[in-house]
């Protein structure tokens, strides 16, 4: 059919991705290799990517970070790319995990890879796949992913770079949209865009505002809850005692980065022992939280033999069941008995192959009867108790995730020494092949991680279980927390940590359960967490103006989104046409945008589904478009 001489050309069309981190890396990766099915000879398109920082690792995984921070991950254990485990509808495309990348970069390759500085050249020449590299080389890693998959796109896409803020998305569900950037006088037009905005800022909570205004009227130090790179150090004195709230990941970054960020240097004794040798610019870090113990350490070992076979008792079936249930499920009530047993059912399979010594009977038998019982039953627990002689071999989630429940140190002193034995133990068991169930239960946590997306939002409490299981720190850097113990650096607090502010002394107090009756005084206190990914408090103009100008929120706070492709969701539950949304402000958040190689990580399989919704999206306006030339 010819065209209309009177009619003007239509632009070509149009996607917009707001993030240029790697969940929008991934997603231009799925593009470029499902173009070829659903894009065909259609004409091509442009694409925008809207990020203030540099596209592959975004703000997180920038480049001009502390060359002290590290991975959590082992180098083996990253990948951007798609495998033979994802679920998907789109091909597979396999590239290179870190590991194997550096080994190319070693080798002179891969071709159109970035040139190295040198210190970066340096450590990919020494990398290993048990190495945990520094988040500078993860960032070049990302970047040439983010090149190679940008290369792959149609012949003739055309993709622009925009280090700016977008702060508004208009127009009509049936046209195309308007995206609004900071400082511009006219939008990008669009005919379809995705928010992929990563970790973001967040507006305090009532908590954290009286915490602020009390530090603001006393004259102390207040750091709320945000990326650790980001904050003010600066402000932390040596010598002072600070309260820190938190164990995890980001109070992993915080020691970093005020120790040997601060000339501190660790040295290895004679008997093998790590010690901390001070600057004297430290300040004395008073950490606690919830459970009072740091996030277990990565596993330091590979797994030899069968795989668990997951999912068995928390699959697409069990899903689907509560998904049909009226109202929403109860966590407590409805899921978590299914992910017990699933957890479960991965450490025993994997107990009784690998380690048939420690076990009564054989796997077959178990299997049957475990699969008979109801979860959560008193019938499982002593059909455990008859199959597993050692309590200390049978699974325990809730002691898990309560280490010091009911324990009760006499003084202060007793308590570093209480924490400094269960870091080691915790240390020599996550390097111990012995304790291989605990590998096992970690791949279980994966494949339950992957079907929760499908339930939406579920609560809080699960994301913080599996982070502290499964998404701890290297075991080095537990090996430095206990030199610091040792050195008087870091102070533990305890379990059940609470935080007041007194006016009268004009200081905050912390206390715990551990140590019933202490408390410590500082004048600075340290929240070590990332800020909930909320709609409603936010500091993302685009994300809050989405929210009220008619896209559904969770009851949580999280953006509400159709767990097939992840189109927004508005208030009565219809997915828009053009607007999509991926990553932990949603509630289909996956564990990472990157991922361990043969877990059918989630975050690869929404990339996949949202990059076919949107090459359809496209296909379909230029199929229109010719029909009306």
């Amino acid at each position: 059919m010819s065209a209309n001489p009177d009619q003007p050309p239509r632009s070509p069309a149009t996607i917009v991705i707001v993030g240029a981190g790697p969940r929008a890396t991934g997603l231009i990766e799925r593009l470029a290799a499902n173009a070829p099915e659903l894009h065909g000879d259609s004409a091509p398109f442009e694409l925008h990517l809207v990020d203030p920082h540099p596209p592959g690792g975004g703000r997180i995984w920038r480049p001009d970070q502390s060359p002290l921070l590290w991975m959590n991950s082992m180098a083996e254990d990253v990948t951007m790319f798609t495998d033979e485990s994802v679920e998907r509808e789109g091909p597979i495309r396999p590239g290179p995990s870190l590991a194997e990348w550096a080994a190319k970069v070693r080798e002179g390759e891969p071709p159109g890879a970035r040139a190295l500085p040198p210190e970066l050249a340096a450590e990919a020449a020494a990398l290993t796949g048990q190495s945990f590299a520094t988040r500078r080389l993860q960032s070049a890693y990302l970047r040439w992913v983010y090149e190679r998959s940008v290369a792959g796109l149609p012949p003739g896409t055309t993709v622009h770079e925009h280090r700016d803020r977008a702060v508004r998305v208009t127009g009509p569900r049936d046209g195309r949209q308007q995206v609004w950037l900071e400082g511009w006088t006219a939008p990008l037009t669009a005919d379809a865009v995705v928010l992929a905005l990563g970790h973001l800022d967040a507006e305090p909570d009532a908590e954290q505002r009286a915490l602020t205004a009390f530090a603001a009227e006393h004259g102390l130090v207040h750091l709320p809850p945000e990326f650790t790179a980001d904050s003010e150090l600066s402000a932390l004195r040596p010598g002072e005692p600070v309260l820190v709230r938190g164990l995890g990941l980001a109070f992993v970054d915080l020691t970093v980065l005020l120790t040997e960020g601060r000339g501190g240097r660790y040295e290895r004794g004679p008997e093998g022992e790590l010690a901390y040798r001070p600057s004297g610019r430290e300040p004395v870090l008073y950490a606690g939280s919830r459970r009072g113990v740091p996030y277990h350490a990565k596993i330091g070992y590979s797994l030899s033999g069968e795989r668990p076979p997951v999912p068995r008792f928390f699959g697409p079936a069990q899903v689907d069941a509560l998904r049909s249930l009226p109202g929403r499920p109860d966590f407590r009530r409805d899921i978590w008995p299914l992910i017990a047993k699933e957890l479960g059912f991965a450490h025993y399979h994997r107990l009784f192959t690998a380690h048939p010594e420690r076990t009564a009977g054989e796997w077959p038998a178990f299997e049957e009867k475990y699969a008979a019982c109801p979860p959560g039953s008193p019938e499982l627990d002593a059909l455990v108790a008859a199959a597993v002689p050692d309590p200390a071999d049978r699974l325990d989630p809730d002691a898990l995730d309560h280490p010091l429940a009911g324990l009760r140190f006499p003084d202060h002193e007793a308590l570093q020494q209480g924490l400094r034995t269960h870091i080691e133990a915790d240390l020599a068991r996550r390097h111990n092949p012995a304790h291989s169930p605990d590998l096992a239960v970690f791949l279980a946590l994966l494949s339950v991680y992957g079907q929760l997306i499908r339930l939406g939002d579920i609560g809080g409490w699960w994301h913080g279980f599996f982070s502290y299981l499964a998404s701890g720190p290297p075991g080095p850097r537990l090996e430095q927390l206990l030199a610091l113990s040792r050195a008087g650096v870091v102070r533990f607090l305890g379990a059940e940590t609470t935080v007041t502010a007194d006016p009268l002394r004009g200081v905050f107090r912390a206390s715990s359960a551990s140590v019933p009756g202490h408390a410590v005084e500082a004048r600075a206190l340290v929240e070590a967490r990332l800020p909930e990914p909320t709609v409603d408090r936010s500091r993302d103009t685009l994300l809050r103006s989405l929210h009220r100008d008619g896209a559904a929120a969770t009851p949580a706070g999280l953006l509400a989104v159709s767990p097939a492709d992840g189109r927004i969701l508005d208030r009565a539950g219809s997915p828009h046409p053009r607007r999509f949304a991926l990553g932990p402000h949603t509630d289909a958040r996956a564990s990472g945008a990157f991922a361990r190689p043969r877990t059918n990580a989630p975050a690869f399989r929404q990339n996949d589904a949202t990059a076919r919704a949107l090459l359809r999206c496209l296909r379909d306006l230029s199929c229109r478009a010719s029909l009306t030339a």
